[in-house]
């Protein structure tokens, strides 16, 4: 789907902006906003944004832009425009957080679950 040139009322553009971002949140799972999305978007744009939020992720954790390009399928040029774009942005930095986070999360539940013997030390 290609986007208009042509400019929509300032004020409607903020109210479907908010409707579409207020949707999102009320979702409130990953299964709900998977569904959602998925119904939305086409395999492509899903495939781009997953892509992006990728490089964003393995960036942060200093993977070079060689792993990235290798396994990702992406371009180098991607690369850097998506780390430009995004260097400063307060909303991509919250989003790792929350990322960071459940990883955090994750791997203390595996320890505390090897700790107790309800799971396999595979370390």
């Amino acid at each position: 789907m290609r986007v208009s040139k042509k400019k929509l009322n300032p004020n409607l553009e903020k109210e479907i902006t908010r409707l579409f971002f207020q949707t999102i949140a009320d979702l409130k799972t990953p299964q709900f906003i998977k569904a959602f999305l998925s119904d939305l978007l086409s395999e492509a744009e899903t495939t781009a944004v997953v892509k992006r939020l990728a490089i964003i992720y393995w960036l942060s954790n200093k993977r070079s832009y060689e792993n990235i390009r290798e396994n990702l399928k992406v371009s180098s040029a991607t690369i850097a425009a998506i780390e430009k774009q995004t260097k400063d942005s307060a909303g991509i930095q919250l989003a790792l957080k929350y990322i960071k986070a459940d990883e955090w999360a994750d791997e203390w539940a595996k320890r505390i679950k090897i700790a107790l013997g309800q799971e396999k030390n595979v370390l």
